[in-house]
């Protein structure tokens, strides 16, 4: 799994990124300020960054230098910043920057942005390997599902609800993780947009092959699957 280490203290905007690299299959660390990230850097290793240039404690373009010259990482910097100026472009690039993105953002961007990051360093997104249990398969560089090789009809929220799922067999989701996770926002007890959705996709899932289950309720906590 691949590491995107979040500097960032706009906390919105932080959790904003962790949920969406989280959903797409990436391990985090979370920073809130420049002197935080700096402690963090001692012992952590990212595969990607996404840097605020507007941090408390040590600022963007201070730390910037510092993950170059004092930590001499190689892992690619991506700027996350409101300013669009070309001459703040250039000089963060030329500082050690490997690309800059412009707030506000949208998230496919962003991943997108970090996807094309990886390839250049030699190394292929985690997304890119086809998951698979018991009869199913699930291809996400294509957003395909198989059972028994034919083809799984779902929607954008079921698709997203199972890769969750196989991505990390072993987890059990809560109703409240999923639903933040899939739908980005916040769960407030009485929704039952989750259960639907999984209903939905054990019946879809059922019709191609009625011999095996894949989606385990636990009971009083959420969802996993039954592998």
């Amino acid at each position: 799994m691949y590491t995107i280490f979040i500097i960032e203290d706009e906390t919105d905007i932080n959790n904003l990124l962790a949920r969406i690299f989280t959903s797409a299959g990436y391990g985090i660390i979370q920073a809130f300020s420049g002197t935080e990230a700096r402690l963090l850097l001692e012992n952590r290793h990212p595969d990607v960054i996404l840097l605020d240039l507007m941090l408390p404690g040590l600022s963007g373009e201070e730390l910037l230098l510092e993950i170059r010259e004092r930590y001499r990482l190689e892992a690619p910097v991506l700027i996350l910043s409101a300013k669009s100026g070309l001459k703040d472009k250039v000089g963060l690039l030329r500082a050690g920057a490997d690309d800059y993105i412009t707030k506000p953002f949208e998230p496919e961007e962003v991943i997108a942005r970090v996807e094309a990051a990886l390839r250049r360093g030699g190394k292929e997104s985690r997304r890119s390997g086809v998951l698979s249990c018991k009869n199913l398969k699930l291809y996400p560089e294509e957003r395909r599902v198989t059972v028994h090789d034919h083809e799984l009809e779902l929607t954008a929220h079921e698709y997203d609800l199972l890769y969750l799922l196989m991505q990390t067999p072993e987890k059990v989701y809560s109703r409240e993780n999923l639903y933040e996770l899939v739908w980005q926002g916040g769960y407030y007890g009485e929704n039952n947009t989750v259960n639907v959705h999984i209903s939905n996709l054990r019946k879809k899932i059922r019709e191609l092959d009625q011999e095996k289950e894949y989606i385990q309720t636990v009971y009083g906590i959420g969802f996993k699957l039954r592998t």
